[in-house]
């Protein structure tokens, strides 16, 4: 009896690690849950935060090496500093400052001892996805250790983080409706980061943009063209958009509608054949062109699988990747149809993953990201959202075909196909329009023919 309860907890802790990972897999938990990081952040005061940003900010090279050791006091570098943090996150947290010259700034301070508890954090996962991989074979999830390893020193490095912020900052410039707060240099190190403060309410706050009479659907067509650029246009990538990161405001000024966006710690610098391999797929399954979403989701790494890798794609089900994901919304039915199946196809979602390149999983967890804010906002991607997503593959697409042609003839010819292709999605989309303000003078006149007098 006490041999068969001792076998019992003991897969019942195996169960718990497995159902830990996955939920990981499927962006519910972060690494720093499994370890000591997580305890370190919940014991750190805001008395250890600010020593620990002054000893950071004694390898600032401002002028010279040692220019910063002369400082020991917090008013010595702000005017005020605000002890409660703004928001804390799993690597560090952020106060609002004023300098001395009167600008306000937000100082992002890395917890104390964050890089040496990280390390531990990564071996315990690894013992635990090696343990589920002896007694699940099927489940294969050491991609996720793979990944930890590769992406947690890249965030750990706050000066990255701001060369992240100016690089995007300066590739989505032409997006008047994009701000990315400006980087103060001579106060940040690899532990601290001083960047402009900009305030704002989070991007899944559909109360705080009703109040401020903020469009949430312009809202979500402009997170949806700020992504897609960043994907199938400049393969750099944004991949930690939750709504922490994304902030909504009125432009001062102009009062337009605006989105923040911040945490520029963890991007996918996609390859160029990664980039075209998937504008091809997405091209594909906008379009229903069924041969070549298995051709490019074979080049993807999906093989056999691919039509589970287009529904993890779209989140949408087979029928309706089928039947066109641009033709309807989702459904009810449709959305409880997707959870039932996802827990079980586990084992091959884990396969998948495993096989799919490195850069697909940064990319996948960005797209749920992304519906997570749209079904926030009640939003979820609409025929619009495809063919933004549709101008951005065609583009890119021509683009590459114009680098990679001497002919004047030839980059002349691409550019009117490119130009063409474009008009026909701009008809399409107005002939959706079209038909839904008839559909909208239908329901109109029989409101207007049932309640004559209300109307």
């Amino acid at each position: 009896m006490v041999r068969k309860a001792l076998k019992l907890a003991s897969w019942t802790s195996v169960a718990l690690a497995a159902s830990g990972i996955y939920l990981y897999s499927n962006k519910y938990l972060d690494p720093n849950d499994f370890g000591a990081v997580r305890v370190g952040r919940a014991v750190a005061t805001t008395a250890v935060i600010s020593y620990d940003y002054l000893t950071s900010l004694k390898s600032v090279p401002y002028g010279s090496e040692e220019y910063l050791q002369l400082r020991s006091k917090i008013h010595d570098l702000f005017q005020s500093f605000d002890d409660t943090p703004l928001g804390t996150a799993s690597l560090a947290q952020v106060h609002k400052a004023v300098l001395h010259d009167g600008r306000t700034v937000a100082v992002k301070v890395q917890h104390p001892k964050v890089r040496a508890q990280s390390s531990k954090d990564i071996l315990l996962m690894e013992v635990l996805v090696l343990a589920v991989k002896q007694l699940f074979p099927e489940f294969e999830f050491m991609w996720l250790v793979d990944e930890a390893k590769k992406n947690l020193p890249l965030e750990l490095d706050f000066l990255k983080e701001g060369r992240n912020a100016e690089k995007v900052s300066q590739m989505l410039k032409h997006f008047d409706f994009l701000k990315v707060p400006r980087i103060h240099w001579d106060l940040s190190t690899e532990r601290v980061l001083l960047m402009e403060f900009v305030d704002g309410g989070q991007v899944n706050d559909r109360d705080y943009m009703e109040r401020n009479k903020i469009d949430v659907n312009e809202i979500s067509r402009h997170l949806g063209k700020i992504y897609s650029e960043m994907i199938f246009v400049n393969g750099f990538v944004h991949c930690d958009p939750h709504p922490g990161n994304v902030l909504v405001r009125k432009q001062p000024g102009t009062g337009k509608a605006e989105i923040v966006l911040l945490d520029h710690g963890l991007y996918q610098v996609l390859t160029e054949e990664f980039r075209l391999n998937y504008c091809h797929l997405w091209q594909s399954l906008i379009w229903t062109d069924m041969k070549r979403v298995k051709e490019y989701s074979q080049r993807l790494g999906a093989g056999d699988l691919y039509p589970l890798f287009a529904c993890m794609l779209t989140a949408r089900s087979w029928d309706s990747v089928n039947r066109g994901i641009s033709q309807a919304p989702v459904t009810a039915t449709e959305d409880l149809e997707i959870r039932n199946n996802a827990g079980n196809y586990l084992p091959q979602i884990s396969q998948l993953l495993n096989h799919v390149p490195r850069q697909m999983l940064l990319i996948l967890k960005t797209n749920d990201l992304l519906r997570g804010i749209e079904a926030a906002l009640g939003t979820r991607a609409s025929a619009s959202s495809f063919l933004n997503m549709s101008r951005c593959c065609v583009r890119a697409l021509a683009e590459h075909k114009k680098k990679n042609t001497c002919s004047f003839f030839r980059r002349t010819q691409i550019s009117f196909s490119e130009a063409f292709n474009l008009w026909q999605i701009n008809l399409h989309e107005l002939i959706l329009c079209v038909k839904g303000l008839k559909l909208a003078d239908r329901v109109l006149a029989l409101l207007c023919w049932l309640f004559p007098a209300a109307l």
